[in-house]
């Protein structure tokens, strides 16, 4: 268990330091603004998507190392899939960070992104790690926006604040 924090906290530090897929996407056609209210992340993610394969995606914005380790390889992960890959992607996400998915037991699409499991026992992190990935489902459901709070709070009634 040690060995899985220890590389959790250096794939945190090192997305977070060098943020792969940082900036705009210039010729986007897809956009999203995501934001926690609780602990003042915000990103804004722009991507290209074509004949349904995501070919270009971006972000940029403010937050914790967790949303900014998250976006960054969330937006790696997406790059060259489809638009229902990318979907399948973010409720396997959002299922292994809540803890109603078993990133070990069960056939996923989520490789490297399995770091991100240790999160479920991060009450006040959870929204910090989904926030990237509503925000993703937003924009490849042409929404503009996104939130942590509401009906998609992924830890509702926690009591938690970031």
């Amino acid at each position: 268990m040690s060995d899985m924090r220890q590389l959790y906290q250096e794939v945190i530090l090192d997305h977070n330091r060098k943020p792969r897929n940082w900036g705009a996407v210039a010729d986007a056609n897809r956009h999203a603004d995501g934001h926690n209210p609780l602990c003042g992340d915000h990103i804004k993610l722009s991507m290209n998507v074509q004949d349904d394969k995501i070919e270009s995606i971006a972000f940029e914005g403010h937050g914790c190392a967790i949303c900014k380790a998250s976006s960054s390889m969330m937006t790696s992960a997406v790059k060259g899939k489809s638009v229902q890959e990318a979907d399948t992607m973010v409720e396997e996400f959002r299922g292994m960070t809540t803890g109603t998915l078993d990133p070990e037991n069960q056939s996923n699409h989520l490789g490297k992104l399995k770091v991100f499991a240790g999160v479920k026992d991060l009450p006040s992190r959870v929204k910090c790690a989904i926030l990237p990935w509503h925000t993703l489902h937003a924009a490849l459901h042409s929404e503009q926006s996104a939130s942590t709070e509401g009906q998609n709070d992924p830890v509702p009634d926690s009591g938690m604040v970031a």
